[in-house]
């Protein structure tokens, strides 16, 4: 007889399974332009997806920097800009929802307003 652990133990692995495959493959390039407080910064972002782990670069106007802490959850990304900025330290936070060749990101930073752009992907 089969335990009730292991059929909870079962449907959750199918459960995070299912997620992993439905995915979004953003694997590729980006670009997008946020209107800012010190006006508008063009980003370039390089995304590589594994499972639901989104790793990466970005490019900026101002910076260059490793994407940290990405995740992807269907069509829900979410990551981190580490950069400075006339030398203060800066925790960009991101969060996107993917449709198609677009991603409608949005930033925060300082704990600021959020900024809202929309990705393209380069083809």
């Amino acid at each position: 007889m089969i335990s009730n652990n292991r059929i909870a133990a079962a449907i959750l692995a199918v459960i995070v399974l299912t997620a992993v495959a439905f995915a979004a493959d953003i694997t590729g390039t980006w670009t997008a332009s946020f209107d800012t407080q010190v006006g508008v910064q063009n980003y370039t972002f390089t995304f590589k997806v594994e499972g639901n782990k989104l790793t990466g670069r970005l490019k900026s106007t101002f910076a260059e920097s490793e994407i940290s802490e990405g995740t992807v959850n269907g069509d829900d990304i979410s990551f981190v800009e580490n950069m400075t900025y006339e030398g203060m330290q800066l925790r960009i936070t991101y969060k996107g929802k993917v449709s198609g060749d677009e991603i409608k990101i949005t930033r925060v930073v300082l704990e600021d307003s959020p900024e809202v752009a929309v990705a393209k992907r380069s083809k």
